[in-house]
């Protein structure tokens, strides 16, 4: 995994809960946390980090990872404001990920292993978004799609019609969106 995620990561772990608790995260987790943006790094240790953090906040792992999708996200728009301003909306933001996004990631971050999305855009009504990838962070997906629509200042219905944590060949999620009322 690119160093850039840990990199998030710490971000938001310090922003939101402080220095000590990043530093309490690394102990627990028996990592060094010296993370280079560019650097690759086994996906055990964010599975560890998820872990620690996941028993201190007593919240189930794909919970952290949400949580985490949700606040890293911002940043990203932050620093990659081009990703996000070409775009109206979720949906069509959504639909560049494999060819725009990733690609650029790739550019970005050499050897980055991002994962695979198909659609099925027939319903005008919602998305169907087929993901996949070996580490089977579909929850992250999910944060990351639930703060895109927060970007759009759009209401979101996700749904996850089949998923590989579950023993299914493939992540299925089900997006919906609307303008926000208000």
């Amino acid at each position: 995994m690119k160093g850039v995620v840990f990199n998030l990561l710490e971000a938001v772990v310090r922003r939101d809960y402080g220095d000590d608790a990043w530093e309490a995260l690394l102990d627990a987790a028996g990592t060094d946390g010296a993370y280079s943006s560019l650097g690759n790094y086994p996906d055990e240790e964010l599975v560890k980090l998820v872990g620690a953090a996941s028993s201190a906040l007593k919240m189930p792992a794909d919970d952290v990872v949400r949580w985490f999708g949700r606040n890293a996200l911002p940043l990203l728009a932050k620093t990659h404001p081009h990703f996000f301003t070409a775009h109206k909306s979720t949906r069509p933001f959504l639909l560049t990920l494999n060819d725009v996004i990733h690609a650029e990631v790739r550019k970005l971050y050499p050897g980055a292993d991002v994962p695979v999305f198909t659609y099925d855009t027939s319903s005008s009504d919602f998305l169907l978004m087929h993901y996949r990838s070996h580490r089977k962070l579909c929850a992250l997906a999910e944060g990351f799609i639930q703060a895109t629509a927060a970007y759009y200042a759009e209401e979101l219905s996700l749904d996850q019609l089949e998923c590989m944590n579950r023993g299914d060949d493939k992540c299925v999620l089900r997006v919906s969106v609307k303008k926000a009322r208000g």
